[in-house]
């Protein structure tokens, strides 16, 4: 149980950082004359990159190598995530009449929920002992 309520500071701290890195990345790219949009494809990337590095190596602690494989079902996961925010910030502000504010903090919890399980469970799941 310990393990796994660490596990889930751990992706937390990260998600942390992720955002930091995307925001920094983004404003800079944006100073310079980068276009927005290609600043935030840029910036949501390496955010990507930085969670991909820290969740395999401190989160879940994964000893085994890198594989394609695992990278690709790590985007899936991601886009996943993606989705379910922007289907839920849709249905919760648009349709439900709920403010902005509230439906983007239920929206980003579900999608962080979204993105731990498929992570822990499927991406960067542990050799069975």
């Amino acid at each position: 149980m310990w393990n796994e309520k660490m596990m889930l500071v751990r992706f937390a701290v990260v998600g942390i950082g992720n955002t930091l890195v995307d925001f920094v990345v983004f404003f800079f790219l944006a100073s310079i004359g980068v276009p927005y949009v290609f600043s935030q494809v840029c910036s949501y990337s390496a955010g990507m990159m930085n969670s991909y590095v820290w969740n395999r190596t401190w989160t879940f602690q994964v000893r085994k190598k890198a594989s394609v494989q695992e990278f690709l079902q790590f985007i899936f996961i991601n886009l996943v995530s993606l989705s379910t925010t922007i289907v839920l910030l849709y249905l919760l502000h648009k349709l439900a009449g709920m403010q902005l504010f509230s439906s983007k903090a239920v929206a980003t919890v579900a999608g962080m929920a979204v993105n731990f399980v498929g992570s822990r469970f499927w991406v960067f799941e542990r050799e069975r002992r």
